[in-house]
């Protein structure tokens, strides 16, 4: 692993910010943007410590900077002062680890350890699957600390293996620095995927290669409450990947599910994962099928099939604050034309990972998709984040979900 040493400069940065920014530090929001800093004492590199002061020149907080971003400063810490060394960092990840305790079943292998932001690790995500750790990292801000990360997540959490992965916007400046996305930088070579345990489902996750860390773990909460509504019906799970939605239906009792997805990857995914659990009865009985097709495609035709119970999960439909209104409108058309494919009476189950749409947004989207039809429907429940994906700030809440019984 190629080291970079942080860098030595004879004065620590000093940062002064907008009166309006400083308040909203003060109110606990990790984010600090290049144009709310009002004064710098001298140019900073990516990843060195910032520390705000505020307008009396009292210590207001401490964060990563990273000049090369639009979000300038990445909150570590607020309020007294504190020196940010090896033991604060150590004490740090034990109190995030320990806040997971009790969440997790069982049955259950595979969790978030860290949720970036809301558990004060700025830009930094962390997924257990079983004895492999998946790091992700979204700015350059923690570059200068790869050494220190993987010492201290190999100390205390004690993976068999560590993997790397890179959001696009920082993949070149790590590459430059001898790391790339998917690499292993602690522990054996992964050549497979890796089988983790779900409420005692089996399913695979591509931890090199694949989406997110490989898994959508924020989902499982959703899938859990699809296992109990699926009992004797017949199952569409529209967006399906590699079939999560399915294989908790199908457990629950469905006669048959159908994974449909633009994908042809994801679709072979999802039939290995219903490799994996032929030993449950339930899952060897239930009809499983794949449909590759674009799903806002198919829900526009193919009038003649219909189900029990629809899932209806989309990437998301609105990654900039200019995509907002034309995401609503998705969600809309996305219940309406899923209610022509839904038998009365039936489960409609509609989830969002757009932050840029609000909950109420979504929620009223979907119901008015719904109303479109004039079939009477009643609201079964609405979620939002799972328990060890919590969002502490209005930014970080991205994930929503409502279930929704027609006539």
């Amino acid at each position: 692993m190629k080291r970079r040493d942080p860098p030595r400069p004879n004065t620590r940065l000093r940062v002064r910010l907008t009166a309006a920014a400083e308040s909203i530090v003060r109110s606990g929001h990790p984010w600090v943007f290049a144009g709310s800093i009002r004064e710098l004492n001298r140019e900073g590199t990516a990843g060195e410590l910032a520390v705000i002061y505020d307008r009396n020149d009292r210590f207001l907080a401490i964060g990563l900077f990273d000049p090369e971003s639009p979000l300038r400063i990445r909150v570590l810490h607020a309020g007294k002062p504190v020196q940010i060394d090896e033991e604060w960092w150590r004490l740090h990840l034990e109190a995030t680890l320990a806040r997971r305790t009790g969440l997790i079943d069982s049955q259950t292998t595979a969790c978030r350890l860290i949720n970036g932001e809301s558990d004060g690790w700025p830009g930094l995500v962390l997924d257990r699957y079983g004895a492999v750790l998946v790091l992700k990292l979204y700015t350059m801000a923690w570059l200068l600390r790869m050494p220190m990360l993987v010492e201290l997540l190999r100390a205390v959490a004690e993976p068999e293996t560590l993997v790397l992965r890179l959001s696009r916007n920082v993949q070149a400046g790590f590459a430059q620095n001898g790391f790339a996305d998917g690499q292993v930088v602690h522990g054996a070579a992964i050549n497979s995927p890796v089988v983790f345990l779900e409420t005692g489902l089996r399913f695979e996750a591509d931890v090199i290669h694949g989406q997110k860390t490989g898994f959508f773990l924020d989902q499982r909460e959703n899938r859990r409450e699809v296992e109990t509504l699926a009992r004797a019906g017949d199952v569409l799970n529209a967006f399906s990947f590699t079939g999560g939605f399915s294989l908790y239906a199908a457990r629950g009792g469905a006669l048959s599910v159908a994974s449909l997805d633009i994908s042809a990857h994801a679709l072979t995914g999802a039939e290995r994962n219903f490799a994996l659990n032929r030993d449950c009865e339930a899952v060897a009985r239930c009809q499983h099928t794949t449909i590759q097709a674009n799903a806002f495609e198919w829900l526009e035709s193919n009038p003649e099939r219909t189900f029990d119970l629809i899932v209806l999960d989309p990437p998301s439909l609105a990654k900039r604050e200019s995509e907002r209104e034309g995401a609503i409108r998705a969600y809309e058309k996305l219940a309406s034309d899923a209610l022509r494919h839904l038998r009365a009476p039936g489960v409609l189950v509609s989830a969002s990972c757009s932050a840029h749409v609000s909950a109420d947004e979504f929620f009223s989207a979907v119901e008015r998709g719904m109303g479109k039809s004039r079939r009477k429907f009643t609201v079964i429940k609405t979620t939002r984040h799972a328990p060890d994906h919590a969002a502490n700030f209005s930014e970080a809440e991205y994930l929503k979900c409502v279930f929704l019984r027609c006539d």
